[in-house]
């Protein structure tokens, strides 16, 4: 089965092309940040609008890449949600459309689900069951997995996402957008413990995350320091330093909890490379094993759309004749493939 994942869930639009026995045959990006770079966010009408002029080229060109025409696609798989409910809108009609011109099935895909599972597409996968760490600009969350399709949400973040809380820091210091590699870039000159930060809830049990009050914290300390030299990096580097002691801490738990021997990182925080690092060396000092996905597959991308979708389609699988956009969709009712 040859499967096509549509990605627009929120300023990213991603095509790609798996095929059960190939693997990924081809995959097209395009990230609009350099248009949502001048207003500090992605405007939501902007990104829906830039959804529709970029999806059917970047599909053709997947296409091209593939070597394949329209009429090799045996499945359509699109992004229905979590996310921007005009940017589902656009993947899912186009998916939906897709696949009934072309009288294929169509299966709406869970936007975590993906990201969950994008580990996979490596030439050495982990195996189940394993932990993971899902941590992006709107989610962050520890799942055991058992199998494709088999998650329990061991804990989440009670209001901003790490990675919300990085732009949002980015933003504070005058550090740009996206905000994450920014503040990354900022922190590399910086002294990671010239001032002092919390690690949020890491005093109490639980696999819980809150990152609001870092994030108010590092605001209170700005405030006070900005006008000294090379404050601006200093708190950069003790607030990434803060946030990735934090996702360590609360993955060790993860990982006693479970007694599962396996950690996987996924998402866009997951690119951050003080993170990889910090969690690499707990995995070998308490024995776990430690997978990512490349970094182009830890943004939002079509490859992880298209290779979840091909597992639901495969158990038989797919979604009526509708256009279906869930920008709220927990992932406790995600169903299972049985």
């Amino acid at each position: 089965m040859r499967v096509l994942g549509i990605e627009t869930s929120c300023d990213e639009t991603g095509v790609a092309l798996y095929d059960g026995e190939l693997g990924l045959m081809a995959h097209s990006l395009y990230s609009q940040a350099h248009i949502h770079a001048e207003y500090g966010g992605v405007v939501p009408e902007i990104a829906s609008r830039d959804h529709v002029r970029k999806l059917i080229p970047l599909l053709d060109e997947c296409l091209r890449e593939a070597a394949c025409g329209r009429s090799d696609i045996d499945g359509v798989a699109y992004t229905a949600g979590p996310g921007l409910v005009g940017a589902l809108l656009v993947g899912a009609s186009a998916g939906r459309a897709i696949a009934l011109s072309l009288n294929v099935p169509a299966v709406a895909v869970h936007h975590m689900e993906g990201h969950l599972l994008a580990p996979l597409l490596e030439p050495n996968p982990p195996e189940f069951p394993f932990v993971a760490l899902l941590v992006s600009g709107g989610h962050s969350m520890l799942v055991e997995v058992a199998a494709i399709g088999e998650y329990r949400v061991l804990g989440e973040t009670r209001d901003d996402a790490a990675g919300e809380a990085f732009d949002k820091t980015a933003k504070l210091l005058g550090l740009g957008y996206p905000g994450g590699p920014a503040l990354a870039i900022a922190a590399e000159s910086g002294d990671p413990d010239k001032f002092s930060f919390p690690r949020p809830m890491t005093d109490r049990p639980g696999l819980e995350f809150s990152f609001s009050g870092l994030k108010t914290h590092t605001r209170n300390l700005w405030h006070k320091h900005s006008n000294e030299d090379n404050a601006q990096a200093d708190i950069a580097a003790g607030f990434q330093k803060a946030v990735v002691d934090t996702l360590v801490i609360k993955c060790r738990r993860a990982m006693q909890q479970t007694r599962c021997g396996h950690l996987v990182i996924a998402g866009g925080v997951g690119a951050n490379l003080q993170l990889r690092e910090a969690l690499s060396r707990a995995g070998r000092k308490y024995g776990w094993g430690v997978s990512y996905p490349r970094i182009e597959f830890c943004t939002d991308n079509g490859a992880m759309i298209a290779f979840a979708g091909y597992h639901r389609l495969l158990a038989g699988q797919f979604e009526s004749e509708v256009i279906l956009a869930k920008p709220r969709w927990p992932m406790k009712d995600l169903g299972t493939l049985r």
